[in-house]
This record gives C-alpha cells, structure tokens and sequence, in this order.
C-alpha cells in the first residue's frame, strides 16, 4: 500500500520551503506553529524537504549539539534530535527527525542561511521592526534587549522578530522580512518586508541616545550576530564578504536605551 504524502509550504523571506511527509498529524502540527507563513496559494516552491518522522527511541544522543560540514557537493546537518541532507544545486533535501517543531526549526534556519549566503543575505541574531514603511534591525548579545525593545514597541510599528531577523539584499537596497523564530515574546512575526533603514547596536543603560559607529566596529559587531552554523571555509569567507557590503551599505548606530516607551521616539 503506497503511503499519502501531505505538502506544506513554509514561506520564510520569500524563499518558500516545501516539506513533504507521510503524516498528515505532522502538518496540521507545522500549521499550527508556523502560522501566517505557512503558503497555501502561491506557486510552486523551488526548494524540496522530504520528512521521515523517527521515534524517541531511536534518538542515540539527545544532547549532540548541532553540525553543519559539506561532503561531495552536499551539505550535511546533523544533531541529537535530527540528521538531514542538502543538494545546493538540486535545491532539495531531507530530514529525519523526531515529530517536533524544534528540530524543524533548526532545520530551516540553517537551510536559509545557506540559500541567503550566496545572495548576500543573512539571518541575524536581532530584533527587527517595521516604522512608517521602513525596516530597522536592534541587535546584540541576550540580554542587550532585543525583546524589551520589541515588547516596548507603539501600536503603530510592525514587530517583525524578537529573535532571528531575515535580511535579502534587493535591487533597492536591503530588505528585511519577518520570521517565525520567536524569542522571549514567544509569538511569530509579522509576515511582512520592508527596506532596511538603519542598524542599531543595544546597550542598555540610564539614557536613550544615539551614537554612530565607525564602520569597522559595525563589522565586527554585525559579524558576532550573523547566524552560520559551519566552519565551512568557502562559506565563512562569503558571510564576511556580505557583512562587509552590507554596513558599507546600512547605518549602523549604537543605541543606549532604558527600558521605556520613549525610546521609540529616537527611531527613525
């Protein structure tokens, strides 16, 4: 008897992932968690991911912390709750995980961190929102203030992330884009995009004020909040290329803040 494959469609950035299993159990789960991003009109997405769903008995280490090394043309990622293929020039792949989001989570990150490094895009450890059409970045270590900074956002500004922000660089310019990877707010994003305005450094301290940084202390901060997940050298050479584009490109501030509405004032 031949199984039922379901399809669901997860639209991150504009680069829809579409992962096919036999659970149709699984799915409603993915529906569920992803929410908005989950893509049910649009074309057909480019980027395949077989799921074969493995029990918890079958799980050797739990606790294997994640890897990322590419063999032969493909990408391999593995951890304790998961072990997953990706043929770059194929653009399909699969994954053998437990029937849990965390592990897809993982999945996907790394996923798009690959397909955006050749475009000269990232995923960035920051906060992002959207004000009056454009988009701004708050990043920093945890605890800098990434969630406070998006809790204390108005009504009227768009929250795109607390915790893993989506940059694509376009024709115009950077953009950025909302994701469903939630920090401490624990609810996704905004499913929007906007242009990239500014970059901003958190430091929280007794004062909202705003100061420049030179360009090669953007670098260097900026690189700290790049997720990839390989020492992979062709790619680590790519990612600081890009980083080096990107705040030749965009302002980046540092901005001190306390942890009050009026902070917003200061965006723009």
């Amino acid at each position: 008897m031949i199984a039922t494959v379901h399809e669901c469609a997860i639209d991150i950035g504009g680069m829809p992932i579409l992962l096919r299993t036999d659970s149709s159990d699984f799915v409603r789960l993915l529906q569920d968690r992803y929410g908005s991003f989950i893509n049910a009109t649009g074309p057909r997405p480019v980027f395949e991911l077989e799921v074969e769903l493995l029990s918890l008995d079958s799980i050797k280490d739990p606790d294997q912390d994640v890897q990322v090394w590419r063999e032969s043309g493909r990408w391999l990622m593995e951890r304790g709750d998961f072990r997953a293929e990706w043929e770059t020039e194929r653009r399909r792949g699969w994954v053998r995980q437990t029937a849990n989001p965390y592990s897809i989570d993982c999945v996907l990150r790394i996923l798009h961190s690959l397909i955006l490094a050749p475009e000269g895009g990232f995923l960035v450890h920051a906060a992002s929102a959207v004000k009056n059409g454009r988009a701004f970045l708050f990043a920093g270590v945890s605890g800098a203030g990434k969630t406070t900074i998006s809790r204390l956002a108005p009504s009227d500004v768009a929250v795109l992330t607390d915790e893993i922000s989506y940059v694509r660089s376009g024709p115009h310019g950077y953009e950025a884009f909302g994701t469903p990877f939630a920090g401490e707010l624990a609810r996704i994003g905004a499913n929007i995009r906007a242009q990239l305005e500014a970059v901003y450094l958190l430091v929280q301290g007794q004062e909202n004020k705003i100061e420049p940084v030179s360009e090669i202390d953007a670098l260097q901060a900026f690189l700290r909040n790049v997720l990839f997940f390989t020492h992979d050298s062709e790619l680590v050479e790519r990612v600081f290329l890009n980083a080096f584009d990107f705040v030749s490109g965009v302002p980046v501030y540092r901005l001190t803040f306390v942890p009050d509405a009026k902070v917003w004032e200061l965006i723009a």
